[in-house]
């Protein structure tokens, strides 16, 4: 696997260690001739370390073999969460700290998860491209407010805040793309 093939929740193999990918920053060099650099931030799978590097878009990582699943969340405690096999109902129960960013857009009944699993172990969980969130509290909207116009914060369900255009209310539902955190439409 190449460095501008990874992806955030994707895992790799570096020096013999598995790391899942948390955040990916690409960098385009104004001169020509110059290569686009990847800055990746990766956890690891089994101390939970953070390593960060820069790579060049051709470097390549170990392959890992894993299984990928589809899971629905049953349910979260204070430092571990449980996920089951849509299939054949086995369980996997994965530390809060490796999954942390996902955790903000989980919400009972999320639908399209999908469990990355190497030797009966949990690595990772992959989101839907987007989740529907309530919203719990924002600025009353304004009415007018057309969809260019300025934004206001929005805490949700799951505690994630988010900035709404200013027709939003209090209590909708809305549409978050789960790669940037971002507002994509009401729900």
């Amino acid at each position: 696997m190449k460095a501008n093939e990874i992806k955030k929740g994707m895992v790799v193999g570096i020096e013999g260690n598995l790391y899942v990918a948390k955040d990916i920053q690409v960098k385009s060099p104004s001169s020509r001739g110059a290569n686009t650099l990847y800055k990746i931030r990766f956890n690891n799978v089994v101390t939970k370390q953070k390593y960060e590097n820069t790579y060049k878009g051709d470097d390549s990582f170990d392959d890992v073999e894993f299984l990928r699943k589809s899971v629905q969340m049953i349910y979260k405690e204070t430092d571990c969460a449980t996920f089951m096999d849509n299939e054949d109902y086995a369980q996997y129960t994965i530390d809060n700290a490796l999954i942390e960013d996902e955790l903000l857009y989980m919400v009972d009944g999320i639908e399209g998860l999908c469990a990355l699993i190497s030797d009966g172990k949990l690595l990772a969980i992959e989101m839907p491209a987007s989740v529907d969130l309530a919203i719990v509290e924002c600025a009353p909207s304004i009415k007018g407010a057309s969809a260019s116009a300025r934004t206001k914060p929005a805490t949700l369900s799951t505690g994630l805040v988010v900035q709404v255009p200013e027709y939003v209310a209090p209590d909708e539902v809305i549409k978050v793309n789960t790669s940037n955190g971002k507002f994509m439409s009401r729900a």
